[in-house]
């Protein structure tokens, strides 16, 4: 009797830490367990998703040597190593892995290319050379894309064929994020926000309109997350005086009951595409301050469109005070944005595509 093995999907992010795409992977490789292998390459060598990994999973978490400013270098290190575990999927993440997506021209194995969004510094332009690079880097690849604005980049700008690029929008588990009981009414709105404090996040974009709001109202605000800007919003929040109203929680793993306790989700990003952090929010019936970045906009039931704003202080914090003062606004926009989370952003229809995509198939097209 023949048996068969499970795929095996070598899988490159520049990090493993904690984030949107590495939670995305881990709960489709948790999804789908044994039928798949997986070999996962942290340029950086952080592993904090690790965690939220299945211990039963078939997965190997090699070591690697990745110098930076050594792209042809690295390119053909990583070239031998492709050729040493022979995946039968390779799938990189991010301009981060780029040189792993080099490193297989000529093609060894298949490959997809997943474009999760940007740094700061292509917050407002592309880079030429990264625009060339990637087009000549991925002109023979599958190019998935959570958002329709990453969709029209790679078509108008890095000019990669239409045919070789796929919408799948993200997804999560729901009813991880439903509350059945309303939110309790409150002297103090809690403003809250889930981001790791990273330069593009602009966290400190936040706590300034925060402060204009904390002027004139009793509002709260908690920041869930840990990266290297903390210590500098920490000391932010100090000299603008409201230190004793902005909580800083850390990185946490129980974001559900967190949501639960917020009254406004904000996100001051300078960039941004398909932020799984806004699907959970919405999810967990959420109204939505944010700023105007990729997708959010289109993702938002439509009556919450008034409060996504340009990139400044005052006008998030403007759109803040609104809802800060209309517990009964708050309400019907967490309704409407919970019904749209559930109608688009389930996590089956996710799992179906990327099961699809790591077995080589071409899965249905998003609507």
């Amino acid at each position: 009797m023949t048996v068969s093995i499970a795929p095996l999907v070598l899988h490159v992010f520049p990090t493993f830490a904690v984030g949107g795409a590495q939670a995305r992977f881990a709960a489709i490789a948790n999804h789908f367990g044994p039928a798949f292998r997986h070999i996962v390459v942290a340029l950086d060598g952080a592993l904090g998703c690790r965690e939220r990994l299945r211990p039963d999973l078939d997965i190997a978490f090699p070591a690697i040597d990745a110098p930076k400013g050594a792209m042809l270098a690295n390119a053909r290190r990583f070239r031998r190593l492709l050729k040493q575990w022979r995946p039968d999927m390779l799938v990189t993440g991010n301009w981060g892995a780029i040189e792993f997506a080099i490193a297989n021209i000529p093609r060894i194995v298949p490959h997809i290319h997943i474009e999760d969004g940007f740094g700061p510094e292509e917050r407002e332009t592309q880079i030429p050379r990264r625009i060339w690079t990637r087009r000549l880097a991925l002109a023979r690849s599958r190019v998935v894309l959570p958002s329709r604005n990453l969709v029209r980049i790679a078509t108008e700008i890095w000019k990669l064929p239409p045919s070789r690029v796929l919408y799948v929008p993200n997804g999560i588990d729901l009813g991880r994020f439903a509350s059945p009981a309303p939110r309790p009414p409150r002297d103090a709105a809690v403003i809250g926000t889930v981001a790791a404090p990273r330069p593009e996040k602009n966290l400190h974009r936040l706590i300034h309109a925060f402060a204009r709001v904390a002027a004139e109202t009793p509002a709260r605000l908690t920041i869930v997350g840990d990266g290297p800007e903390r210590p500098a919003l920490t000391a932010l929040a100090a000299t603008l005086g409201i230190a004793a109203r902005v909580t800083f929680t850390g990185h946490r793993e129980d974001t559900p009951a967190l949501y639960a306790g917020f009254d406004i989700f904000a996100l001051s990003s300078d960039t941004e595409q398909m932020p799984l952090s806004v699907i959970e929010a919405m999810a967990s019936g959420l109204p939505i301050v944010s700023t105007d970045v990729g997708d959010v906009r289109s993702m938002l039931a439509p009556d919450n469109a008034p409060f996504v704003t340009p990139l400044t202080e005052t006008a998030m914090a403007d759109a803040l005070a609104v809802l800060v003062r209309d517990p009964q606004r708050r309400a019907e926009l967490g309704a409407a944005n919970r019904a749209k989370a559930a109608h688009d952003f389930g996590q089956d229809v996710m799992f179906e595509r990327y099961q699809a995509l790591w077995h080589g198939q071409t899965p249905r097209p998003a609507v």
